[in-house]
Order: C-alpha cells, then structure tokens, then sequence
C-alpha cells in the first residue's frame, strides 16, 4: 500500500524582482489575484488534494507571508459585531492552526532543488508535493487532486507537465518520453532548459511536483546546473537511472505563469471573468476597451 501524500512543499524564497516595486515591501506570493494572493490558491489546492502539513521555505522580507495565516482577533471581531458572516467565514479560511505550518529559511539562492531540500528534515520518509505558487491553474479538479489520484496508480515520482510550442522550450525544463500512455507518459529523461534544437520533446514541466524521499538523497549529490543553480529535474532525472519510475502528468486545465507580468494580468482577465459577481461588469468593461481599440486602428 502505497503511504499518502499529506506533506507539501510551497518554495517562496524568491525576491519577485520581476514585479519591483512591488516587491520591495510586500513578498510575491502576497499580490493579490482579484481578491486573493496568490499563495491562498496554492493553500486551496493543496488542501482540496487531502495536504495536512504545509512547510514554507522562505528567506528574509516574508513576514507578511507568515502574518497571512496567523489569526486576527481585532478584524474578526469587528466582522463579528457587523453582522459580517460572510466575510468572517472568508477570513476563517485564511487561518492556519497551530502545527499546520512551519516556515525554513533557505539562506542563499541556489535554486529550487536547494530549496526543497532545505524542508528535508521536515519530510523524513514520506512522499511529498511540491507546489510553486506562481503557477496558477484554472482547473474543474484542482490539479494537485488530479495528480495525487494519478500517483496512487504509479508511484514514483510524478511531474505536472503541459505542452509548449518549441521556441519556448529553453524555459522550461522538457520531458524525453519513453511511452505515452495519454493522461500519463513515462519519462526517460528530463532535460533542464534546453535549446529549441535540442529539445527532446514539447512536454515541458511545470510548478506541480509529487516526489519521494530518495529525490531529497539526490538533490545532496547534484551538482549546480543551468544557470549555476541547483536544479530539481536533475535530481529527478536521477530517479531514473537508478531505475524507479517517474512519470509526466498531463493535467486537465489553464495554467497561467503568474511570475510574468503579463501571465499574471491574463490571470486576472481569466479569473476575474469567471466570478459570478464579477462577469457582466467587467466583460461589459472589456468589451468597451477593445471597440476603442478597434475603432482608434
């Protein structure tokens, strides 16, 4: 019987330079998508997927992101007294109770194979997740949920992965596919931003990771990589070497890469126009934008 995946990994080190000034005063993971950050969709898909035990690998400048989960006993109470039920009941989800949680530092930016090994202690023998918050995915199922069902057929390590056109293979870490089973493939190889001529496949990785023990040996042995990192598909990658299984999973949704300034408003677009209160408003708003363009060509 294969032990269930109840621990996640959320690598939230990043200095989010790409979003300054923003992110001179407020961590990334913080920015809000229509009207949650974005690591509060991260929180909510790990949870749908059965995650108990949440570990945040931070550095310094994330103390908003740990105040986030912390109670408010001030603002609760006056929602309290206002009769504000809803909102109440909003803010309670935000909560983390004491034990849930637990934040390591990674003191140097080495990459994201050096950052989830950072929480090795904290995962001991167990399979794990890992979930990079940038990554927003609109999905029916969330995706972590897909994947978990998926590793109970598998084991292994297992990889979210998506298609990509070839030109933007080298920013991603790529798939080389030994069999394509549909949903699932089997992966021989991983290679970590490749050149668009030498990508072995369009089946690119992205921020959705179910991993064992034994990845966390790896990542001890790897050496730094492309871009003079610690990368975690070369450490994946080992898995296969040492002939255990490791998989890519074709997940069923949208991903938005919310690490790009322009990912991140296609985001709010997508996710705006998918709220009930919300969609007559701003669609009216949309389309009164694109006839002044149209009419101003």
């Amino acid at each position: 019987m294969k032990t269930r995946v109840t621990k996640a990994i959320f690598p939230v080190a990043g200095l989010g330079t790409r979003f300054l000034p923003a992110t001179k005063s407020i961590p990334k993971e913080i920015m809000t998508l229509v009207d949650r950050p974005l690591i509060q969709y991260a929180i909510d898909e790990a949870r749908a997927a059965g995650i108990k035990e949440f570990i945040f690998v931070t550095s310094r400048g994330k103390g908003a992101l740990e105040d986030y989960f912390d109670i408010h006993p001030m603002l609760e109470q006056t929602l309290r007294r206002a009769g504000k039920d809803g909102l109440l009941e909003m803010l309670k989800n935000t909560n983390m109770d004491s034990g849930e949680i637990a934040y390591i530092r990674q003191h140097k930016a080495l990459g994201l194979g050096h950052a989830v090994w950072c929480a090795r202690r904290l995962i001991g023998n167990e399979p794990f997740a890992v979930i990079l918050p940038d990554d927003v995915i609109a999905a029916e199922k969330p995706v972590l949920q897909q994947m978990v069902e998926a590793y109970e057929q598998t084991g292994g390590a297992m990889v979210a992965a998506m298609e990509v056109p070839p030109d933007k293979a080298s920013s991603y870490g790529v798939l080389d596919i030994e069999e394509d089973m549909g949903d699932l493939v089997k992966v021989k190889g991983m290679v970590e931003k490749p050149a668009a001529e030498e990508a072995p496949s369009n089946l690119a990785v992205i921020g959705r990771y179910i991993l064992t023990p034994k990845v966390l040996a790896n990542i001890s042995k790897v050496k730094s990589g492309a871009g003079g990192e610690i990368q975690l598909t070369d450490a994946i990658a080992a898995e296969i070497n040492q002939n255990r299984g490791v998989y890519g999973f074709r997940f069923r949704g949208q991903r938005f890469d919310c690490g790009s300034k322009a990912g991140f408003l296609q985001a709010t677009v997508a996710f705006g126009m998918a709220r009930d209160d919300l969609r007559d408003e701003f669609t009216a708003y949309l389309d009164e934008m694109m006839s002044v363009r149209r009419a101003a060509q």
